[in-house]
This record gives C-alpha cells, structure tokens and sequence, in this order.
C-alpha cells in the first residue's frame, strides 16, 4: 500500500469516510492494521524488547471505532498484547505510559484533531513522549512492507482498561494540590464546551467532583458527526458559542477543548476571550511566579505585546517555529543546554508544560488556570488581573496566500527571499535578529506602527501572512507596503489582500 502520503509531520492523517464530492479514503482499516503491525515491529527495533504492551484510544469520530479496532488487530497480530481505552483523550493516552500499574510500552490515540468528520489519523506515544517526524516516516516505510490482507479474517484481541477515570484523578489530585482544599470550587460556576469530542469528561469526572457548578456547559456528549460547531478553540463560532454561555450563566469560568483535548481556550467571567496570546500571557504569568526568570517559548507569530509582557515580569521570551512540536522541542533543547524553560505554547492552543513531561495537554492547562482562580478568590481578587498591562494590538490579520505551483516550497522561499532582501533598504523597516521562521519585518510609526511575518505553511502549498498594528488602520498601511513586492509573483494568489 502506499502510504507515506498519509503523514502529516508527526502524526498521521487521512480521510477515513468518503463523502460527496470529497477526496476517496485513504486511511483505510487495511491501512491502519498495517499500520499496527509496523508500530509493534518499530517498537521492537527501538525498545530490544519482544513482549509488548500497546494501548489503543479514540476521540468521538465516526470512524474511530473501526480504525481503533484495525489498528488493535495489527498489534496483536505481531504478537503484541493490543489493549482498548475506547473513547479518550490524546494527553491521557500518553500519561498511560509513565503511570504506575500501566506503563504501557507505547500507546496511539486515533484523532483528526479539530478536522471535519470525515477526515481521522494517529498519534503515537512512548515514554519518552510524542513520536516525531522521522518516527512517522519509518513507521510508515514498514507499513508499506506488510502484506494486504483480507479484514474479514482479522479480528482484535484487545483487552479493555477504563484509564480515563485514572488521569481524571490526577487532574482532580493536581488541583487540590494546589489550592489546598478538598472542593476549592464550591460556590463557583465553570462550565466547558467539549465540543461533541472526547473533553466531556472533564466536567463530570474534574469539575464537579471538586465541588463546581457546571451548569451551562455544551456539548459534553459525543458526537462524531460535530453537529453545533467546529470542535476548535481558534474556531469564531466555536468561541462565541462558550461566551455567550459565560455571559448567560454569569460563569466564573469557560473552557473549551478540541475534539481530543490537546488544546484549549478559555473565557474569563464577563465573556473576555482567554486564547492565543492572552493565554499565552496567562500561562507565563502563573509559572514566572513559581519559576522566576525562565524561559517561554512560543510560536513565530506572538505579538509584540507578549514579547514585553514576559519581559517586564522576569522571564525570557523565546519566539521559535510554527508547529508544537517544534516548540516543544525547542524548550527541551534549552533545558539540555542549562536554560531553564518551563513553557512551550503555540498561539493555536497547542501548550506544554515542564512539570507535565511537556505534554502537550490542553486540560492541564486548565488546571493551572482552575487552581490560580481558586486561590485569587481567596484573596480577593480577579483572574483577569494577572494579565494585566498586557499590550495588545489594535488590529491583527491573517492572510492566506496560495502558491498555485509545483515545488511550491522553492517557490516559496523565493517570495520570503524578496521580502527580506526589500525590507533591508526600506527607512523605518527593520528586520528582528531573533526569528526562526520566514520573514517578520518591524515597521515603525509612519510605516504603520506594527509588524509582518510571512512564512511557508507546514504542509499546504499557501503562504500565511500575519500582519499587527498597534494603529487603527495599520493593517491596511503594511499590507499596501508589502502588496508591490508579493504581486511581482505570479503563483502567488495575493488577491485575499484586497489592495
């Protein structure tokens, strides 16, 4: 079979259902059990061991169960002991290999993340954390090896393990912990939106077992179908669903997950959105107060503002890549080389932390969150405080430009070499020494008083242009600036930029 086109960095992605005037299925159940027969045969390459134990999960798609079933079969097949979650979360499934009395060899959590329903994939875990992008590859050069057989006589071993109440409770445990009480949120309202997904669990197995009033919350039961709306936190309609419900229920508190729960955004009482960089900001504030001075590494289009919020309150700002597993990788080298660097957040949601293995984890970032309400209740005061003197932009864009071409990577970096080489000989344009990705140019005052960053799309042939300013109408004076030098590219589809 083939099927490196299935990889998507490090995960795996495809589409699972086919659907009216939709691409034909990819990732097929003869392709997944392929797949957990090649995830065995790795692991036993990698690991030196031949006795095996792998534990398979699944978010709320309507494929999840087949796929989870397939993948399963091919695991035990090669001899392995296959072990089914059912429906779970992504971050659980890795805590299932460093917790006592589990400690499963590897585990693989069959999500899509926030994608339509039709579309499903794999995530893949060790103890050592979350596959890379060379694990993929491999893994799915083997898949390709292993003959196409016939489902019909493939049938699963899988045992059953309930692991979703463990990690719950370490969530619980981790907040009484910090707030020192039993049920610190007796007398507060936090509701979530789960989105249909697998985040459900969070208000019956988290909230109100420490004394919450969840009142309000949406969507809590799965549904692979995703019928109120995108199971995104970046999601507009998503948002000013679980805002709306703060506003009505006069909540202390709104969270809302992606469908498998690595990533989350919140809503602050009175309906003021807590994501990209206001959590970010958030996040930072909390672990600076515990680890002065450390490191906070994030994803190339944080604002301006975050660079110096961070700054004026101890810590050293660090504006890596795109992608969160670069981010996270990044942190972890630091750690290597003596920096210390406690947090790695993408503006999407995507946030690990260093006390969490840097996991990638969106419930125990509302945890932090949860535990830092509690105490500020005690004392008096607000969450929202802790963002306080956060500058933000007065206007912020985003522009997604596609490359209609071949080698549309080369292309690519040809555009981002112009804009640079332009930028160099421009009065009040500067160029920041401290970028990693793309091409951001700083514009000052009379130039539209913000910033640019264009880059290459992970894995799309288009090029995302993000534009800040911290003028009214400074958005449309970058974006007349820059028009000139992209429209000289004729595969560049510039026209989103309405100039």
């Amino acid at each position: 079979m083939e099927l490196k086109a299935l990889q998507n960095g490090s995960d795996i992605r495809g589409i699972a259902i086919a659907i009216p005037g939709g691409k034909p299925v990819d990732l097929s159940e003869k392709a997944a059990y392929a797949i957990g027969r090649a995830l065995v045969r790795l692991l036993r390459k990698r690991l030196g061991k031949s006795e095996l134990k792998i534990l398979a999960g699944r978010d709320s798609r309507l494929s999840g169960p087949s796929l989870c079933r397939a993948i399963e079969a091919g695991i035990a097949a090669e001899g392995a002991r296959s072990f089914d979650a059912g429906l779970a979360t992504t971050p659980a499934m890795f805590m299932a290999t460093v917790t006592e009395g589990f400690m499963f060899d590897a585990s693989v959590m069959t999500t899509a993340s926030h994608l339509p329903y039709e579309r499903n994939g794999f995530k893949f875990f060790s103890a050592k954390g979350g596959f890379e992008k060379d694990d993929i590859a491999e893994l799915l050069k083997i898949a390709e090896t292993i003959p196409d057989e016939d489902m019909a006589l493939i049938c699963s071993a899988a045992e059953k393990v309930d692991f979703m109440p463990v990690y719950a409770k370490q969530l619980v445990d981790a907040i009484r912990r910090g707030a020192g009480e039993e049920k610190p949120l007796e007398g507060m309202r936090i509701i979530i939106d789960a989105g249909n997904g697998a985040g459900g669990f969070f208000e019956k197995e988290v909230l109100k077992k420490l004394g919450a009033d969840t009142d309000g919350s949406l969507f809590t039961e799965p549904d692979g179908c995703f019928p109120n709306h995108a199971p995104n936190p970046e999601d507009a309609r998503a948002m000013a669903h679980i805002i709306d419900a703060v506003k009505r229920t006069n909540a202390d508190l709104g969270i809302i997950f992606d469908t498998d729960v690595d990533r989350a955004g919140a809503v602050l009482s009175g309906g003021r959105e807590l994501n990209r960089n206001r959590l970010i900001a958030m996040i930072a504030a909390i672990e600076l107060k515990e680890h002065k001075g450390t490191t906070i590494v994030t994803d190339s289009i944080t604002s301006t503002g975050l660079a110096e919020f961070i700054k004026a309150h101890g810590g050293v700002h660090r504006r890596f890549k795109r992608g969160y597993r670069n981010v996270i990788n990044e942190a972890i080298r630091l750690n290597g080389l003596g920096q210390d660097a406690q947090v790695a957040m993408e503006t999407s949601g995507h946030g690990a932390l260093k006390e969490n293995y840097f996991l990638d984890d969106g419930a125990y970032l509302m945890v932090k969150l949860i535990i830092e309400l509690s105490n500020a209740k005690k004392r008096g005061e607000e969450l929202a405080a802790l963002i306080d003197g956060l500058r933000e932009p007065e206007e912020a864009r985003e522009y997604r430009m596609p490359l209609n071409c071949e080698g549309f990577k080369e292309y690519g970096q040809g555009v981002i070499d112009a804009l640079e080489g332009w930028a160099r000989g421009q009065d009040g344009i500067s160029l920041p020494e401290d970028n990693f990705e793309g091409v951001r140019v700083n514009f000052d005052k009379a130039n539209g008083n913000g910033w640019c960053l264009l880059r290459l799309s992970l894995h799309e042939p288009l090029m995302p242009l993000n534009i800040e300013s911290d003028d009214v109408g400074g958005v449309e004076v970058i974006a007349k600036k820059l028009y000139p030098v992209l429209s000289k590219f004729d595969r560049l589809d510039v026209r989103e930029l309405g100039l």
